[in-house]
C-alpha cells in the first residue's frame, strides 16, 4: 500500500494544529501552495475541520490528530 500525495498534504496540514488547547486554530491563505488549500478544504468536507480554510479541529478531527502524533512517535522513536 502506497500513500497517495493528496493523504500525505492532507496529515501536514492536521500536524500544524496545537493538541495542547481547542483555542487555537489555523488559516491556509489562499496565496498558500495549492496543495494545502486543497488539504484544508477536502479536511473540512471530511468533517474535521471547522471551516474550508482551517478553522479548528473538529472533534473528529481533534481524535485523528491525537492518534496521528501517537502513530509518528512510535514510528519515529528509537528501537533498543
Amino acid at each position: 500500500m502506497t500513500i497517495k500525495q493528496e493523504i500525505i498534504n492532507e496529515l501536514e496540514v492536521l500536524l500544524r494544529f496545537n493538541l495542547e488547547t481547542t483555542q487555537e486554530g489555523i488559516k491556509v491563505h489562499h496565496d498558500a501552495k495549492p496543495e494545502l488549500v486543497e488539504a484544508a478544504e477536502n479536511l473540512f468536507n471530511n468533517g474535521l475541520l471547522t471551516q474550508k480554510d482551517g478553522g479548528y479541529l473538529t472533534e473528529l478531527g481533534h481524535e485523528v490528530v491525537d492518534h496521528l502524533h501517537t502513530a509518528l512517535n512510535l514510528i519515529t522513536s528509537k528501537k533498543p
